[in-house]
Parts: structure tokens; sequence; C-alpha cells
């Protein structure tokens, strides 16, 4: 979406709106919300409305509402990464110990497909590639699946160029920073992310320590200890893998 301000917003949906041929009230049938709310948001009348149906408003249009936060001329962006970096180190850590051979941010470009993994793990014992993506949140889960996927897939030919050898397994990790918005946001969206990453808790443990077949599976980890996180919660004990 362009623009944070009201009136962008507002501005945004009457551009999309009408390259579409639609008019106030066809939106409104869409959302099954009335035409004078739709023309209040174009209007840029949004204190009132909830993000929800906001979200709703925008995709009746075919366009996502995403919410920006801006905080300190851009220190957030900063502080998402380190937090971001923490949780991917606290993880790799994790998978040294259970003897896996790890490579961190792992960039590829196949057949027209380029990104990075977070974590590319390789156990050479049993000949399986680990696939790790790491949330410190969770946004728009159809990217996050439909990523994580690309990835999973192209996880053979990873393993051929960084370990040398062919995998016979192939295993798709989500890993989740446990903080309670993140909780909610993951039980909201179970229906979807069960059937992605049926495996969790305990069961994925055990699979890290012995991998015998394939795996999709779903933990939540403590939150990084950043030190903005020591600073929210004094005392708190970090490192291990939550079982939930």
């Amino acid at each position: 979406m362009a623009g944070v301000n009201d009136l962008t917003i507002g501005r945004t949906l009457r551009v999309l709106r009408r390259r579409l041929g639609l008019r106030q009230l066809d939106v409104a049938r869409r959302v099954e919300v009335s035409q004078q709310l739709i023309s209040s948001i174009e209007r840029g009348r949004i204190g009132t409305l909830s993000v929800a149906t906001l979200r709703r408003v925008f995709a009746a249009v075919d366009a996502d509402a995403v919410m920006l936060v801006r905080w300190r001329a851009g220190e957030l962006d900063r502080l998402l990464d380190e937090d971001h970096a923490a949780a991917v180190t606290q993880v790799a850590a994790i998978l040294r110990r259970l003897g896996w051979v790890v490579v961190a941010e792992a960039s590829f470009s196949e057949y027209g497909e380029r990104g990075s993994v977070d974590l590319l793990a390789w156990h050479a014992a049993s000949r399986t590639v680990l696939v790790v993506e790491v949330k410190t949140s969770i946004t728009s889960a159809e990217e996050l699946l439909r990523r994580h996927d690309t990835k999973t897939r192209l996880a053979p030919k990873l393993a051929r160029d960084r370990f040398g050898a062919a995998p016979v397994q192939v295993g798709q990790l989500l890993v989740v920073t446990g903080r309670s918005a993140n909780l909610t946001r993951v039980r909201r969206l179970d229906a979807l992310l069960a059937s992605a990453y049926p495996v969790r808790g305990r069961s994925v443990g055990a699979w890290l320590r012995r991998p015998v077949g394939d795996l999709r599976g779903l933990v939540f980890t403590a939150p990084p200890a950043t030190p903005a996180a020591r600073t929210r919660r004094p005392g708190t004990r970090h490192g291990a893998a939550s079982q939930r």
C-alpha cells in the first residue's frame, strides 16, 4: 500500500476501485458493509476502523493492506534485524550441538527463483538436508508457505552444491519465536499451518536428533536474548526450544 497516512490510504482505495471499474456500492457488497463506509474510507476517515475491516476492504479490490509501524526514524528496522539474527544464531547453535552442519543465509538462484535460506543444514549420517525458516513474526501465512515450499523444493540441489552430496531425506522446519503475539497468531492460523507443518514440539526434537523420513515441522523458541529482550524480561532464560 502506498503511504501510511489516512488520506493516502483513502486515495489508494479510490484509485484501485476505479481501476477495476467498480462503484463504491460494488466494493461495499463484496465486503458486506455499507456504501457510506467505503465513501468514508476514501475520504481518509479511518480512525475508528478495525484493521480486519480495512484488510477486507482492500482484499475486495485485489490488494493487501499491510500495517506499517514507524519508530525513531528507521531504528525499528535495525531492531527487527537484530531479533531475527539473534533467533537464527540461537537455532543454528542448537542444530550444531545435535550434529548438523549449518549454513546461514544460504543464497540461491535456480530456475528463475532467487532468495536465501535462513538456515540450510546437513546431517551426514542420514544424508538429510533441512530447510529452516526462522520467523520473529508472521504477517502473511500464504506468502510464508509459498516461499518455504520453494526453498524446500530446491533443497536437494542446494545440498549437492553446498555439501557435495545428494540427500535421501528432506526436512522443512518453521521456527517461530515464542512471543505471546506469535503464539496467538499461530493458533488463529492453525487450520492452515497444521496441514503444512503437522509435526510439532517434542516430535521435532526427536527427529532432529535422529532424522528418519522427511519432516514438515513447527517449533517455538524462547525470544532471542538480545539486549532489548533482556531489558524487557530480566532474568528470563534463553536458548532452549519451547516444547509446545
